[in-house]
């Protein structure tokens, strides 16, 4: 069976930039085995100079690259690109899907990882974020749909840079850090950016150990979510109360005055392999009581009875297949697990670690 397509989402909030990005991208050679599916060709002003050819619903570039416009359902457009790829129609071995500024890009890691029709051909390669250097602190402020994107991002591209002074850029760089810490940052040069960061995001990958770790690491480092109010009493408004492995305690019904403030990253690590048993009981028991608050889960985890790790990734309540990590070092054994949640107060995951460490109950067995 050939591998799946790769496939890269390309989000931003409005004014961000991930046009002009777009754009820049399309005209690039190195694009030139990629097919871009755009919501409206007319808000990407095409350089119709450097269109080779183009019919109702597709356009070749002069680069090579092939776009196509959301038609409807995004599976229904996907569907068509690889009925006409296997057809001889197109060539292309990689996919961009560009969003809307408001999108949340869960419902698409959705499609692509539980339409069971092009779950087989295509696979999500990563989500790659623009952020707005000169208008994104306020954003962040004032639109959790941005805050979600970047919490989401395998890469983010800061965009409009020269128009802040370095101590602004840093200050916004130290808040987009606050919420995803391990997503790596490049810088836009007006748009360009080399299209080889587009692809190979995700630490899932069976080559990516460093990218892994790094993404782990950088969460390590940052010390526990704080508290998101001094009310500890009450929850917030129509959500439930937490149960089982994670503690009964409640959640803070006030939050801060931005809504980055509400997002940031805990991260557990166990030395020893897991049970499977009990590593399914968690995350299952994770999943029951806080799944609507978790952006992002990625982790590396080693459980008995397998030779290599598996890379563990979550986008909200969707997981990836887990991912044999064959290269992994054998002296390695520690399990590491980063969660990017909401109002998750504080310790959180720590609460679960002694059942991750526990084992699991023996039947006795009469004669």
């Amino acid at each position: 069976m050939p591998a799946p397509i790769p496939v890269t989402l390309l989000t931003g909030f409005l004014g961000s930039g991930k046009t002009t990005l777009l754009n820049a991208l399309l005209k690039d050679p190195g694009m030139d085995r990629a097919a871009v599916v755009i919501n409206e060709f007319g808000e990407i002003g095409l350089d119709h100079d450097l269109i080779e050819s183009s019919t109702e619903t597709m356009v070749l570039m002069g680069s090579g690259c092939l776009c196509c416009t959301v038609r409807g359902d995004l599976s229904q457009t996907l569907g068509d690109l690889r009925d006409r790829r296997e057809a001889g129609e197109v060539d292309f071995d990689r996919v961009v899907i560009e969003t809307t500024g408001i999108a949340d890009p869960g419902p698409i890691v959705q499609t692509l990882v539980m339409d069971g029709d092009l779950s087989f051909d295509f696979a999500l390669d990563g989500v790659l974020v623009t952020a707005d250097a000169a208008t994104g602190a306020r954003t962040l402020e004032k639109q959790f749909e941005a805050v979600q994107q970047i919490a989401m991002a395998d890469r983010i591209v800061l965009t409009k840079t020269d128009l802040v002074s370095a101590a602004q850029l840093q200050d916004f760089e130290s808040r987009i850090v606050a919420i995803n810490p391990g997503a790596p940052r490049t810088k836009a040069d007006h748009g360009r950016i080399d299209p080889a960061i587009l692809f190979g995001l995700s630490p899932t990958q069976e080559s990516s150990r460093k990218q892994a770790l790094d993404w782990v690491a950088a969460a390590k480092s940052k010390p526990s979510l704080p508290p998101l109010s001094g009310l500890k009493d009450t929850r917030p408004m129509g959500s439930t109360q937490s149960h089982g492995l994670f503690g009964a305690g409640p959640r803070s019904a006030s939050y801060p005055a931005s809504h980055d403030g509400r997002v940031s990253s805990q991260s557990i690590e166990i030395a020893e392999p897991i049970s499977p048993i009990v590593f399914d009981l968690w995350l299952e028991s994770l999943m029951n009581s806080a799944a609507a608050d978790i952006l992002r889960l990625k982790g590396v985890v080693h459980v008995e009875g397998m030779k290599h790790p598996f890379a563990l990734h979550g986008v909200q309540h969707i997981f990836h297949p887990p991912v044999p990590l064959s290269h992994w070092p054998e002296d390695d054994k520690t399990t590491r697990i980063v969660v990017i949640g909401r109002d998750l107060p504080p310790g959180y995951l720590n609460e679960s670690l002694a059942f991750l460490k526990s084992r699991p109950p023996v039947e006795e067995h009469r004669i």
